[in-house]
């Protein structure tokens, strides 16, 4: 093995090194969508159809191909944001967690207000733009803070 990040627990949850760490640490594990920067009204990165800000400059330029990074209790439910359809509604006690697909990829959510949701729904999902992390999709490296 390889010792990919040394830390603190929650400084490797919330700044992991790179997409290996980012998807071990935390469960469920971290969403990670392709997707190519945007900097047309401020920095975004566009997946599928749908254009998600991102908060800080990450050291990213426009046109760039990035994995776009969100941990599933950082996303919410939104008037507009990822279409998505929900697979799976799987209440856990406190929280919810919810299973849905989006622009081919399978994205997991936490809620803990347990909304009224079913399979088969069409939902919206935003995710907190100051908890995204962007990934370099080659090397798996982190980009910029």
């Amino acid at each position: 093995g390889y010792i990919r990040q040394t830390g603190a627990p929650l400084e490797l949850y919330d700044t992991p090194a790179n997409r290996f760490v980012a998807s071990f640490i935390g469960s469920p594990a971290m969403n990670m969508m392709e997707g190519t920067v945007q900097m047309d009204d401020g920095p975004a990165v566009q997946i599928g159809a749908t254009r998600m800000p991102v908060h800080g400059s990450h050291g990213i330029s426009d046109g760039q191909a990035v994995l776009y990074g969100v941990r599933p209790e950082d996303m919410s439910l939104a008037d507009t944001g990822f279409p998505a359809t929900v697979s799976v509604v799987e209440p856990t006690g406190s929280e919810m967690h919810v299973i849905s697909k989006m622009e081919g990829a399978e994205i997991v959510s936490v809620f803990r207000d347990r909304p009224p949701i079913k399979p088969g729904d069409r939902i919206h999902l935003e995710a907190n733009p100051d908890r995204v992390h962007l990934f370099d999709p080659e090397t798996g490296a982190r980009i910029g803070a």
